[in-house]
């Protein structure tokens, strides 16, 4: 019975940040929302393990139109480093917490972990963006300089969500406190925004990777 009530508090405390951490208007999706591009991000999205947290958080970037898979890649990594930024300040707070109290020390290692494996997150998808925007000043050109960048994102995007999964399976599956709890349920939020970005970020990258392909083909 114990475990049930923890697996049903993990699924409301899932369904609950997710809806508190969603930055779209709880009127509806598509209010005030230029059409075409609520269609462009439905249908990016589709592919996404969570398409529907995909959908929602990237409603707050449809007032215009959306240059293309680049910019929308973009969106959902910014997206993803406000998550990484926010779980790491709660964390940050939970730890404070965790040593005026004295809890229990492996529980508090653990917490550790985490911040350390968030921060590292961040971090990475800081980069991810960074090297993103500077796409635009290499121009469309496919060379191996415009593979390495891609790769470089790839990478960094990769290890943000390894790190963020990490810190969701750090903690034990039973027992956990309701702190515990929502911690775990903000870090997989992080991995699950991030997972979505990756795709969106694969999508836009293939289509360099496919012409590089051709291009080095006999």
């Amino acid at each position: 019975m114990a475990q049930l009530n923890l697996t049903l508090l993990l699924i409301f405390l899932s369904l609950f940040f997710s809806f508190l951490a969603t930055p779209v208007e709880p009127s509806s999706l598509t209010a005030h929302k230029n059409p075409e591009t609520m269609t462009y991000i439905v249908s990016s999205c589709s592919g996404t393990l969570y398409p529907n947290l995909c959908i929602r958080c990237l409603a707050q970037y449809a007032k215009s139109p959306i240059n293309g898979p680049q910019h929308l890649a973009q969106y959902a990594l910014s997206v993803s480093l406000s998550r990484a930024v926010h779980t790491k300040g709660y964390l940050l707070e939970v730890a404070k917490e965790f040593q005026a109290i004295k809890s229990n020390k492996r529980e508090y290692l653990t917490l550790q972990d985490c911040v350390n494996q968030i921060t590292d997150s961040v971090d990475q998808l800081s980069q991810a963006i960074k090297e993103l925007r500077s796409f635009n000043q290499h121009g469309s050109t496919i060379n191996d300089n415009m593979l390495w960048h891609i790769s470089n994102v790839e990478t960094w995007v990769s290890t943000a969500l390894t790190d963020a999964s990490s810190c969701v399976y750090s903690f034990p599956g039973h027992r956990m406190s309701k702190r515990v709890a929502a911690i775990k349920v903000k870090a997989m939020n992080v991995a699950q925004v991030t997972s979505n970005a990756l795709f969106l970020f694969h999508r836009y990258a293939s289509s360099y990777q496919k012409t590089a392909t051709k291009i080095t083909k006999p």
